[in-house]
């Protein structure tokens, strides 16, 4: 008797363990999967050039690629950035967008090679990209006429837009 109740406790715990290590159901989301196709025209390997106005007021010019692909059956998009000024890495950046509850915007998690990481607000508004990482500042990202990613960032001085950023790719793959 003795022996059984070791066997049934024993059965037990692996059923309960069973159930435990399969709690998480592997279900796609073709909604999430539909909405993610909005952003479907960032995605491949871009390279390119672009500039940045500093604190001094002076730009500065960067070589960066952009590496995109959908992740997790296509319900996140990942994005990592580099750019490189002089032979030196001047920014270093791994990003996922994924879908929020309200269906026109999305979630833009950055993790920076600083150890900063954050996120943002983002959403498509008439074909293009916006990504806020705060209130006064923005980054838009489309495709312009020859098809290549185009960005801008800016800052809001109350009544306009600053430019401060600007950045051409060609998709290489």
């Amino acid at each position: 008797m003795k022996n059984l109740t070791h066997i049934l406790s024993l059965i037990l715990i692996c059923l309960g363990i069973s159930t435990y290590a399969t709690g998480q159901q592997y279900e796609l989301n073709p909604e999430i999967q539909e909405r993610m196709k909005q952003l479907s025209f960032l995605e491949g390997k871009w390279k390119g050039s672009g500039w940045r106005l500093a604190q001094d007021q002076k730009k500065y010019t960067f070589n960066q690629t952009e590496d995109v692909s959908f992740q997790l059956s296509g319900t996140h998009l990942q994005i990592e950035g580099m750019g490189i000024s002089d032979g030196e890495v001047v920014h270093h950046a791994i990003a996922m967008i994924s879908p929020t509850k309200d269906e026109s915007q999305f979630e833009f998690s950055s993790y920076l090679q600083s150890g900063q990481k954050g996120n943002f607000k983002a959403e498509m508004k008439e074909g293009k990209f916006y990504w806020y990482p705060n209130e006064q500042v923005r980054y838009i990202i489309t495709l312009n006429e020859k098809g290549q990613w185009f960005e801008i960032g800016e800052y809001n001085m109350g009544d306009r837009w600053f430019q401060f950023f600007e950045m051409t790719l060609d998709k290489v793959d």
